[in-house]
């Protein structure tokens, strides 16, 4: 809408953060963007965030809105004459939010388990990752994409831990694609939307910040 006014508080690599810049290019909305410190927060992010103190955070209007389902659901709704994220039949978008909600409950925090554990703990995660990443395949069977013929609300979800995928395979030690290979072409096809691509990080990079991470925690 004219006269907004958007900012982006955010972190380079976050997969919450990729989220909320995909949806608003698939609206087209200009926003400014806002690059954070999450070792030394800063005044801003402390204020637009007190509860959590988390990224990211999107400030429209003055107004701040915090976690990331919640922020794409809030540019859904206020931009809504381009590009719909959720259907608008009420039990596929209460399927859409569940299947969004699985991406942060088992996707994310398995992934992350991947990255900061050694050993069995590592070996258990991978194994329940890829149960996940199964699921999501069948739940996506021939579409497109998980919104039908274009890219929908759980897309947004899963789409930017695409670009953690090659650290949480390279730590792990394992492929993805070997178990998962309709889920890996489905990732690669959505690439192709300037929305997606211009929105997620280099992978090799996102894997240099995350050794850096285990060296910080004494896994490396």
């Amino acid at each position: 809408m004219a006269g907004d006014q958007v900012t982006l508080l955010d972190f380079w690599s976050s997969p919450f953060g990729m989220r909320v810049r995909i949806a608003l290019a698939e609206k087209a909305v200009k926003y400014e963007y806002s690059e954070q410190d999450l070792w030394n927060k800063g005044a801003l992010y402390l204020q637009m965030n007190p509860v959590h103190k988390k990224i990211p955070v999107l400030v429209h209007d003055g107004k701040p809105i915090c976690e990331s389902l919640i922020i794409v659901q809030h540019i859904d709704e206020v931009w809504k004459d381009k590009a719909p994220l959720l259907p608008s039949d009420p039990y596929e978008r209460a399927q859409s939010r569940f299947w969004a909600d699985f991406v942060d409950k088992k996707v994310y925090e398995l992934g992350k388990k991947i990255c900061t554990t050694k050993g069995e703990d590592q070996e258990a995660a991978k194994k329940d990752f890829i149960d996940s990443l199964k699921l999501l395949e069948g739940e996506l069977g021939d579409k497109p994409c998980f919104g039908g013929e274009t890219l929908g609300y759980v897309d947004v979800a899963l789409l930017p831990f695409y670009c953690w995928f090659y650290a949480y395979e390279t730590i792990g030690n394992f492929n993805i694609e070997a178990d998962c290979p309709k889920l890996i072409a489905y990732c690669k096809r959505c690439l192709e939307k300037e929305s997606v691509s211009k929105s997620l990080k280099d992978p090799q990079k996102v894997y240099d910040f995350v050794v850096m991470m285990r060296k910080k925690l004494g896994l490396e």
